[in-house]
């Protein structure tokens, strides 16, 4: 079905930018302020009214102080990952991932899921990616063949390897299928192949990208709930946009990219990168809408890096700041949001946990 993940060819990894400032919309209040990240900037021919509800993305990245953000320190599981006596096995989510393939089967193997050879030897362990696998890394496409191959090893041993959209698979996608063509982006002109670029896209990615990998990404659903816990991608409720359920939300998704409108796929492109929605004063309250609308009683994300949420990348009087320190997944919202992003492209950490958490 799939091919094993090989080292696959020698690539120069990204140089990580530190020096940054904080934009003026980071200041933006509310519950639902689209906030967008730098991450994922669109390029604009020439500035332009900027629509309502739409802010395009700047190159520096944002601070959050936040004073009720929670650090979860996590010690690493004992290996082979424990297994239940009956029913379903342990659960696993893994944040953004951007092509450190290394890291990633480092963090697997810390957690019991692979052995030192690579292959699964988690038995009925369950296993969420939470998406955005390529991009700012060294190996994009390395890490998208792994996680075909555990989902078959994983199946075979009667567990599961899952993943989820996120942005960056939307953006190779678009990259791919419709390159320099010019798209609405609501601030002026815009391709995906620019923003692919801007974004952190790696040639040897797109040398390597294989139909067979674009259907994977194609079919990846954009919503779950497993065990109480809602997994998205993105800390936004555009999700409520396509939807008011998690059937219907992934539907809508996979009928969009599988009508191939450059217009309609950028737009679902755009509202991904949304994030924010639940930091701040009424963050509980967004987290309740999707919530209510989609079940479970926590939600689980990646996409924004904590230490963005925390405040530890980049200072107002543009000081740098020294290497962000991140031990586990962070816990806002009231307690209702998880995030997993650990920032593994600003020298942070690739984060995979097991759930439930205990706080």
């Amino acid at each position: 079905m799939t091919q094993g993940a090989g080292p696959g060819p020698e690539v120069e990894r990204t140089a990580t930018v530190r020096d940054f400032r904080v934009p003026a919309y980071v200041h933006e209040t509310g519950p639902y302020a689209d906030s967008t990240h730098p991450g994922n900037a669109v390029p604009v021919d020439e500035p332009l009214e900027h629509p309502e509800g739409y802010t395009p993305t700047q190159r520096d990245l944002p601070v959050i102080n936040r004073g009720d953000t929670l650090q979860v320190p996590v010690d690493p599981a004992p290996a082979p990952a424990p297994q239940a006596a009956t029913g379903p096995g342990p659960l696993f989510v893994v944040g953004d991932v951007h092509g450190y393939l290394t890291e990633l089967v480092a963090a697997l193997q810390e957690q019991g899921l692979l052995d030192e050879a690579g292959n699964w030897c988690a038995g009925t362990a369950r296993l969420w990616f939470l998406g955005d696998f390529t991009d700012r890394g060294p190996d994009g496409i390395g890490v998208i063949d792994l996680v075909m191959r555990l989902s078959a090893e994983a199946a075979a041993a009667g567990g599961y390897c899952k993943a989820l959209m996120g942005n960056h698979e939307l953006l190779l996608l678009g990259a791919k299928r419709f390159g320099d063509t010019p798209v609405n982006s609501g601030a002026g002109t815009a391709t995906f192949q620019a923003a692919w670029l801007l974004n952190g896209g790696q040639k040897s990615d797109m040398d390597r990208l294989q139909d067979h990998h674009l259907q994977w990404m194609a079919r990846l659903d954009a919503v779950e709930e497993v065990d109480g816990h809602l997994l998205v991608h993105s800390d936004t409720t555009a999700y409520l946009d396509y939807g008011d359920s998690i059937e219907a939300v992934n539907d809508t998704v996979r009928e969009t990219i599988t009508r191939n409108d450059a217009d309609e796929v950028w737009d679902l492109f755009r509202k991904f990168t949304k994030r924010f929605s639940f930091r701040d004063e009424g963050g509980a309250d967004a987290v309740r809408s999707l919530l209510d609308t989609y079940g479970g009683t926590r939600i689980v994300h990646g996409h924004s890096p904590i230490p963005y949420l925390l405040g530890e990348v980049g200072s107002e009087d543009g000081e740098e700041s020294p290497d962000p320190l991140v031990e586990g997944p962070h816990v806002y919202a009231d307690g209702l949001a998880i995030a997993m992003d650990g920032g593994v492209t600003m020298a942070g950490k690739l984060l995979v946990q097991q759930l439930p958490l205990s706080v």
